[in-house]
């Protein structure tokens, strides 16, 4: 007769950030004298997405020097989201010729709704797309939406946790006087 045992590992979540969340279920099976070990190929293929993300984009702010830089982090089930992308569309519509730069980064661990979203809600800006939640991670994200403000030099200038209406002429102030800046010819003492 055969000693046969399902012991299971169940799923873990990594603490350090609510974007990345690992998980893995390996089944045993135990013979007398011998354990053979059987994974699910979708468990392989989770495991190395782990490792490994697919699909995963970097985020290079440096490739940007000498423009303003506003990183925003999306998600679909994100109702904010859906208001702020209006706004991003127009101010980058508006300053792009000045130096902006917008970047939205879509954690969705799942492509699809990240495509049934922009099918909604269109973008007019680039677009990185950070299933692992890698990116996110990098950035300490606390929130959706999520903006990050660089300067000309690549220096962090302000973070902006969701999105209010009410706020849009202040933030939008923020990012003119940045591009004023970084416009400017530097001032000579002759």
């Amino acid at each position: 007769m055969r000693d046969t045992r399902i012991a299971d590992i169940h799923s873990r979540s990594d603490e350090s950030s609510p974007f990345v969340k690992r998980h893995s279920r390996v089944s045993y099976l135990t013979f007398p004298g011998m354990q053979v070990r059987l994974a699910f190929a979708f468990c392989a293929l989770l495991l190395a997405f782990a490792a490994h993300p697919v699909n995963a984009e970097t985020l290079d702010i440096a490739q940007y020097r000498g423009k303003v830089v506003l990183v925003d982090f999306w998600a679909s089930w994100c109702e904010p989201c859906r208001h702020s992308f209006p706004w991003l569309n127009g101010i980058q519509k508006k300053y792009a010729d000045r130096g902006l730069v917008i970047i939205g980064v879509n954690v969705d661990r799942e492509r699809a709704a990240a495509d049934r979203f922009l099918k909604d809600v269109p973008a007019q800006f680039k677009l990185i797309f950070d299933p692992s939640g890698q990116v996110a991670t990098q950035y300490d994200v606390p929130g959706m939406p999520s903006s990050y403000v660089f300067g000309p030099d690549g220096t962090l200038i302000s973070k902006h946790i969701g999105f209010r209406e009410g706020a849009k002429d202040e933030r939008e102030a923020e990012l003119q006087l940045l591009l004023e800046k970084s416009s400017s010819p530097p001032h000579s003492d002759h």
